[in-house]
């Protein structure tokens, strides 16, 4: 099997069970994954949080870039490296985000933090119902997407220098709709993808088909409850 330059699969030769039964077990894995990841988050930034430890400005800036270099090496080696490789590498990017939040803690309530979590988690499961039932192809507004992230990513980085709170309040709202959107999207993509029949069900390139498309909806998650945070979490703690 090889796989396109966004890490997923393009061809197989073997046979392969039936697509609605695949289909279901294809995406059980992928949602296994996600989970996974998300506990380790948790787990390790809980650990962190009370253990008292507070990461330096340096350990952020390796974080952040050791995260950025996972993400592109796993859609980059996905056709070189093992599905263990795979999967690790999930976990240890999952580990890395479970640090940088470890300061959430400290700066926005438990009550906020359950809120967003809550929030987040009906959200992101309303708009994966909706990936996985809708007849309405949302590939064709995926250049709109595209756009709404570079805009967002711009308005983050001028607010940086502005400090405006009007502005934070406006990107944190536009945050919240496009990773609702893009979960939908990413859904009813990840779902087309695994209905191929040509995609075997427990084979080493459909775990690593799993990783990278849990990897997208864990970042869509994470991204959807960060944004969903600022909006309940106010000014954080006093």
């Amino acid at each position: 099997m090889s796989y396109s330059n966004d890490g997923f699969f393009m061809e197989n030769t073997a046979n392969a069970p039936l697509v609605g039964e695949k289909l279901n077990a294809v995406m059980r894995g992928v949602y296994g994954w996600m989970t996974m990841g998300l506990l380790v988050t948790a787990f390790v930034s809980l650990l962190l949080s009370t253990s008292g430890f507070v990461p330096s400005s340096g350990m952020f800036f390796v974080a952040i870039i050791l995260q950025f270099g996972i993400v592109i090496g796993i859609g980059w080696a996905i056709n070189k490296i093992s599905a263990t490789v795979a999967g690790l590498l999930f976990f240890v990017y999952a580990a890395v985000t479970g640090m940088t939040f470890s300061v959430i803690f400290m700066v926005y309530t438990p009550a906020s933090i359950m809120s967003a979590f809550i929030t987040t988690a009906a959200v992101f499961g309303a708009m994966t119902l909706v990936g996985l039932t809708t007849k309405m192809d949302l590939s064709k507004y995926s250049t709109y997407f595209m756009m709404a992230l570079i805009g967002l990513v711009i308005a983050m980085v001028v607010n940086i220098f502005l400090q405006s709170s009007g502005l934070e309040f406006i990107i944190s709202i536009a945050g919240v709709l496009i990773f609702t959107a893009l979960t939908a999207y990413d859904t009813q993509r990840i779902s087309q993808m695994a209905s191929d029949p040509h995609l075997q069900v427990n084979s080493e390139d459909t775990i690593k088909f799993s990783v990278l498309a849990a990897l997208t909806l864990y970042l869509d998650f994470i991204n959807l409850f960060l944004f969903m945070l600022q909006l309940f979490g106010g000014g954080g703690r006093d």
